[in-house]
């Protein structure tokens, strides 16, 4: 299994994003959090920042919609330029039917839970995916501690991802660090998503180098791995 590591921008200097986006050399995406003051509590950017990025950026965009109404609006996020987009489990009406058009439009599709969501009713949904994303923190600001019981939960989707011999991505985000994502690899992620753990350094390049030393390391140890 090939690790990636996503920069999120929540964490960035947002007056200087065109050089932050290009501070993290060697990130395999870069991961932008679209919130909207009513699915969490927070408002950050939305389509026109996301299109500008895009061009900024040779890096590809992994947006995170913490939005109501995905259906609606996570198609203009692939038009403004995102290559995955996610939407929320909890806030989708029709999520195959949206993981299809996004999947139509020529990006990754990708579907969040939150902590307390729980991964077995999405079971059959699985196939429709690119990407699953275990939000480790309850979703709406960055710099949050790790939440050590959604392990469990990783390990129960990759066995879910195993069991049905699917290849898909299985991300974390929310106090991905130094110090968690050998925990987070171990029980089965394999693209982590970190801000302050990568902006919050003097040499944010560095950072992703050190963060996927660690993670590949863990992923190489790991039961899981074994076989792929």
């Amino acid at each position: 299994m090939t690790v990636q590591i996503n920069p999120s921008i929540l964490s960035a200097d947002f007056a200087r994003l065109a050089d932050e986006a290009q501070a993290v050399k060697g990130a395999d995406w870069l991961h932008v959090d679209v919130m909207d003051n009513h699915f969490v509590p927070n408002l950050t950017l939305g389509v026109p920042i996301v299109e500008s990025l895009s061009r900024a950026t040779s890096t590809p965009l992994d947006c995170h919609l913490m939005i109501e109404d995905p259906d609606r609006w996570a198609p203009q996020y692939v038009e403004a330029g995102a290559g995955s987009v996610t939407f929320h489990a909890e806030a989708a009406a029709a999520p195959v039917r949206l993981a299809r058009e996004i999947r139509a439009k020529g990006a990754r599709a990708s579907m969040a839970l939150k902590p307390a969501t729980p991964i077995e009713p999405y079971e059959d949904l699985l196939p429709e995916l690119d990407m699953l994303l275990i939000m480790t923190v309850e979703p709406g600001f960055g710099g949050q501690k790790f939440l050590d019981i959604m392990l469990p939960k990783i390990r129960r989707t990759r066995e879910l991802i195993s069991r049905h011999g699917l290849e898909l991505w299985l991300q974390v985000d929310g106090g991905v660090s130094a110090e968690t994502i050998e925990r987070c690899a171990e029980a089965g992620a394999d693209v982590f998503v970190a801000g302050s753990a990568v902006y919050g350094t003097d040499d944010p390049a560095a950072a992703v180098r050190s963060l996927r030393e660690l993670a590949e390391t863990a992923t190489t140890a790991a039961p899981w791995a074994c076989g792929h």
